[in-house]
């Protein structure tokens, strides 16, 4: 996005501040251009606003929240977006990245398996796999 299209966009949004549709592609349109810290006030007015795109709404802020390394936000992000959208592989993807950035490396590592055994990722396996995840210390 050039500079006149973000500047055409804000001023946009001075011009309908409570519009949830513009108040969404400001969010996302900060986290293009870099600006993570900026765009997290936008996405939570655009979750409070109701914007159509909640599930992208959720997915864009709680990594937003994992890059500027408010894991614990991005964690709480993502399980409030999993309420809504419980399969999304992607909200279940960054839910694993946020929970390992925070210490949580089991929770991380047995979402991920998880997610790979129910996609059919693991190909004859799955059930192993599956088992593993709710396991991951069981060994013989």
């Amino acid at each position: 996005m050039s500079d006149v299209e973000f500047d055409e966009l804000m001023a946009r949004l001075a011009g309908d501040p409570d519009d949830p549709e513009l108040v969404r592609e400001v969010a996302y349109a900060h986290d293009r251009r870099g600006l993570e810290h900026e765009a997290v006030p936008y996405y939570e007015r655009a979750l409070a606003l109701g914007a159509a795109d909640r599930l992208g709404i959720f997915t864009g802020y709680g990594s937003t929240l994992r890059v500027i390394g408010r894991f614990e936000d991005a964690v709480k992000v993502f399980e409030q977006g999993l309420a809504e959208f419980p399969s999304d592989p992607a909200l279940r993807a960054f839910l694993a990245m946020a929970l390992y950035n925070r210490g949580d490396a089991r929770r991380a590592v047995s979402t991920l398996l998880t997610l790979l055994a129910e996609k059919d990722q693991v190909g004859p396996y799955g059930r192993a796999v599956a088992y593993y995840a709710e396991n991951l210390d069981e060994t013989i």
